[in-house]
């Protein structure tokens, strides 16, 4: 999600530190297709970040997926000691809203496996085929989870991370 934007300006300004690009669940930013406006209310509120329960009630509409029918591990990964906090997310998001990749993508060199949940309420399939489009040696895989896939669907998706990372020659670096 937002390591994935954070790992999109590392490959664009550091090419020759980056040998491949693993997006999960991520966009270009603030130009992206957005989730639907009441997720995105349901992301900005501080709330899910001070009170477990409440991140719990809300973890099948926001993250979808898995989330959706297993409230069970929504309460194994939003208990009170795995919460970030509140003001750190406050700057995620403000970053989020002033910055994007969309310009950079054909920039990047690095061979990309970009991996999308198919039921992911806060960053849309389209994004992903976007850049997928865009980045230059990217490939997509769409995945049968929502936007914690990479959590909840780890035994599928770890394999395929390793495949890539280990079977893909890095892309040529400009000297």
């Amino acid at each position: 999600s937002w390591g994935g934007a954070l790992a999109q300006q590392f490959a664009f300004q550091n090419p020759r530190r980056c040998r491949h690009l693993v997006l999960v669940s991520t966009s270009t930013g603030s130009l992206m297709i957005p989730g639907r406006a009441r997720v995105l209310r349901l992301m900005t509120t501080p709330r899910r970040y001070r009170d477990p329960a409440y991140a719990v009630s809300i973890a099948a509409t926001l993250y979808g997926g898995t989330l959706r029918d297993h409230p069970e591990l929504a309460r194994q990964l939003f208990s009170a000691e795995r919460l970030g906090a509140p003001g750190g997310y406050l700057l995620q998001l403000l970053a989020g809203a002033g910055w994007t990749s969309l310009p950079a993508l054909p920039f990047i060199r690095q061979p990309t496996l970009v991996l999308t949940g198919r039921d992911d309420p806060i960053i849309r399939v389209v994004n992903g085929r976007m850049m997928t489009a865009l980045l230059p040696h990217a490939r997509l895989h769409v995945f049968d989870d929502g936007h914690l896939g990479l959590v909840t669907k780890a035994g599928e998706l770890a394999p395929l991370v390793a495949n890539f990372v280990q079977d893909t020659p890095a892309a040529a670096r400009p000297v």
